[in-house]
């Protein structure tokens, strides 16, 4: 049973939501630097950084090194515990931070910002966990005021996405957000699938479409979900691009301003690998159909493994491909349309294909650690399964271990 009482009562949480309107200059009340708001363009390529977890990486650094000014600081979640208060990871309160604050305030004395970036895979999400829209609204709201944002990103994805009142919830609140701080800028990330999302994510644009909402963009991840490098990715954008303009009834050209495009650098957590040509690919890509946003999962990752492993595993603090500090950070620089500093990125080295395991058949039952080839990939059974086609589905019984 959810915790409703520890949420605001919908009427309190309204008076807080209008108060939005000046959140923005009231920051500094709260102990946030006051700053001016940066281009759209610097909120839309803006990487993710975990401010709090996975070996945070000096923000400064990698201003200095790159010219990037702008970072999506994740994530913003429920309580462990129970309750509708903004918390980050689920166990820092952000009403007593002072720890992300810091980060922030470093930030901006170097003329950068921040965006915050709530949701995210794991843990209970504020659309859960509070009664309403306009008391999740109140929430976020909090979140604003605190740290003074002009920008702000839903990442709804599994398991809320799949939980109907929970993004009717965030969509409502988003919207609510977008009313009461005005030129805020939303962005709304989803799961990507081939042809762009699946069911779940496109019920989430159905809830936005009802509910009359439309943000700055609406992002897809296309990576852990049996993507090849850039093509298929590409690929993903190109028919998410017809969903966009199938829901809202969009022509192409504006529902390209409306998408975005979120990726993971290096090995991907299904053994996926994407190196830099695969982020210039998809920038061009990017910039040549005037999309709204190129981010990427994350700057945590964004330097190569010690030793390095060639694409071996999956780190949350590096990113298991050749590279140097910060060389994928250059992309998000080059879509905010500033020339990064100069200095060749290392390339990355195409793994070498293992030997194939001995081939998927559908009328053999396997157990879970069992590996098996399908599609010139190697996958390894997580669990009992049978008649359950590798790659199928991101959630199924199968982590894919890289070609072969």
């Amino acid at each position: 049973m959810r915790r409703l009482h520890a949420c605001l009562s919908a009427a309190a949480a309204v008076v807080l939501a209008a108060a939005g309107t000046t959140a923005l200059v009231a920051a500094n009340a709260s102990g946030a630097t006051p700053q001016d708001a940066l281009s759209n363009r610097w909120y839309a390529a803006a990487p993710y950084l975990m401010p709090l977890d996975n070996d945070p990486p000096d923000p400064a650094a990698i201003m200095d090194a790159t010219g990037l000014k702008a970072f999506q600081l994740a994530f913003v979640l429920a309580p462990n515990g129970g309750g509708c208060s903004p918390t980050w990871g689920g166990t820092a309160p952000v009403s007593s931070d002072t720890a992300v604050q810091s980060m922030i305030n470093t930030i901006r004395a170097k003329g950068g910002d921040v965006s915050v970036s709530i949701g995210g895979y794991g843990g209970t999400k504020l659309g859960q966990a509070c009664a309403d829209a306009a008391s999740t609204a109140a929430a976020y709201q909090q979140v604003i005021t605190k740290y003074g944002l002009h920008a702000i990103d839903f990442d709804l994805e599994e398991p809320e996405y799949e939980n109907t009142a929970a993004i009717k919830n965030e969509i409502g609140a988003a919207k609510i957000l977008q009313q009461n701080n005005p030129g805020l800028y939303v962005s709304v990330t989803t799961a990507g699938t081939a042809d762009g999302t699946g069911w779940f994510g496109k019920q989430m644009l159905l809830e936005a479409k009802s509910q009359g909402f439309t943000p700055n963009n609406f992002s897809i991840m296309p990576f852990d979900g049996g993507f090849n490098g850039a093509a298929s990715q590409t690929s993903a954008l190109t028919n998410f691009n017809s969903v966009l303009q199938s829901t809202f009834g969009w022509d192409a050209a504006t529902a390209y301003a409306h998408e975005g495009f979120s990726g993971m650098n290096g090995r991907s957590d299904t053994g996926e690998i994407f190196g830099q040509s695969d982020f210039q690919t998809v920038l061009d890509y990017a910039t040549s159909h005037h999309m709204d946003r190129f981010t990427f999962w994350s700057l945590n990752r964004d330097r190569q493994c010690s030793p390095p492993d060639n694409g071996g595993r999956t780190s949350g603090t590096c990113s298991s491909v050749a590279q140097s500090d910060w060389d994928f950070a250059k992309y998000s620089v080059k879509f905010a349309g500033v020339t990064p500093p100069t200095g060749t990125p290392t390339p990355t080295p195409t793994p070498t294909p293992t030997s194939c395991k001995p081939a998927w058949n559908s009328s053999t039952a396997y157990t879970g650690g069992t590996e098996v080839s399908y599609g010139q990939h190697n996958w390894k059974a997580k669990w009992w399964t049978q008649n359950e086609v590798p790659g199928a589905s991101t959630w199924g019984p199968w982590q894919d271990e890289g070609a072969c």
